[in-house]
């Protein structure tokens, strides 16, 4: 391959003309527009006076035939990235997903038997905040066991405010036939994956969530899950469009210590000096009344370490774009992996059908069965195909 990989950017909407300003603007140095493509001809004249270098074009199926790109990344609605992402593995073309992989984990299996079926094909999905420096230093505290076995992992995150004018721009938006969901699946992927990535995945979910709560839409806009990671450990996760003032609050507590974020840019760390369980067995009477009165030095049982850094909008997504590319020149390896996908796909998913259900649901969910209960709310939107 070249030096430089010329990317097909598959939708001319946000997502894709933020992309091609990302490369156009050198913040993504071994990358250049080689096609953009657009089944819209406003989003195409768009494009070309934007990107007046960049090959235009209409027809999916063209760019990847036209041998103007060496690389594609799919911006567009969600139950499209599976259909193109095995169009182009199958078509030798290497394939960027954007999030979310797919809307239902029947279609992401199959994109992901395709890959690995051509494991010469590269493919990565859109995952920015595995890009985050805060969030790649606290998988790493994690990881090396610094805080201990998990217990605990809760995530606030509601930071999404949407007015009703966002829903009503499109037709296709906040419905089940069309998006396949609501805040679950257009929002909060990337936290959905970074729970997963940092604390593992979940053995069972149990979740409220409530639809068209304060919006008039059909999808959620509203919810609380409860995962049960099997060990006695278990998490929460809180998400909603409608709150105007918003939190971003990520608590992970461990044997020995615990992590806190927020607002996705500070981290308070505390490192226990012993095992928490350790530390209660060998404290005495006369610890405890101090412990009551206020009066015990706590710098005896734990450290604490303030983490920040700085994240300049687009940097991430700006990286993750430079990973594929170096991935595609050096073999570089990618920090996130289009098989990743299908983890925050199959948590959304186990979310929505405990919540249709009012049951506990286990995370290796049958994907018939919550194709199944996906139709009956596309059947009764009555505006989209069932899938």
């Amino acid at each position: 391959m070249e030096k430089n990989i010329k990317l097909g950017i598959i939708g001319f909407g946000a997502q894709g003309s933020f992309y091609a300003n990302l490369i156009k603007e050198g913040r993504v140095p071994h990358m250049s527009i080689g096609a953009i493509v657009d089944t819209d001809p406003v989003a195409r004249e768009r494009a070309a006076q934007a990107h007046p270098d960049a090959v235009i074009l209409e027809d999916y199926d063209t760019a990847i035939a036209s041998g103007a790109i060496d690389a594609v990344v799919t911006c567009v609605p969600h139950y499209l990235h599976p259909e193109m992402g095995i169009k182009a593995i199958k078509a030798g073309v290497p394939v960027l997903v954007e999030k979310p992989a797919g809307v239902y984990t029947r279609q992401v299996e199959e994109l992901n038997a395709v890959a690995a079926a051509h494991p010469e094909v590269p493919f990565a999905i859109m995952f920015n905040q595995r890009n985050n420096p805060l969030y790649q230093r606290i998988k790493e505290i994690v990881d090396s066991g610094e805080i201990g076995a998990l217990r605990r992992s809760n995530w606030i995150i509601t930071t999404w405010w949407r007015p009703q004018g966002y829903y009503d721009q499109s037709a296709w938006r906040a419905t089940w036939g069309g998006e396949g969901g609501g805040v679950l699946v257009n929002q909060a992927p990337h936290q959905l994956d970074l729970w997963q990535w940092i604390c593992g995945v979940p053995e069972k979910v149990f979740a409220k969530a409530a639809f068209g709560f304060k919006r008039d839409i059909v999808v959620e806009d509203e919810v609380s899950a409860m995962v049960d990671y099997g060990n006695g450990a278990t998490g929460v996760f809180v998400t909603a469009t409608h709150d105007i003032v918003g939190t971003d609050r990520f608590e992970i507590l461990g044997d020995r210590g615990k992590i806190v974020v927020e607002g996705s840019q500070t981290a308070t760390v505390t490192r226990l000096k012993d095992d928490e369980q350790a530390i209660s067995a060998n404290l005495g009477m006369d610890d405890v009344r101090r412990l009551f009165m206020g009066q015990m030095n706590m710098d005896e049982l734990y450290t604490q370490e303030t983490i920040e850094f700085d994240s300049p909008w687009g940097e991430q997504h700006a990286g993750v774009l430079e990973n594929f590319a170096q991935h595609l020149l050096n073999g570089t390896p990618l920090l996130a992996p289009g098989s990743d996908g299908i983890k925050g796909v199959r948590l959304a998913n186990a979310i929505h059908a405990s919540a249709w259900t009012g049951r506990e649901v286990p995370i290796d969910f049958d994907p018939n069965e919550y194709l199944s209960l996906l139709n009956e709310h596309i059947r009764e939107e009555g505006t989209f195909a069932e899938r």
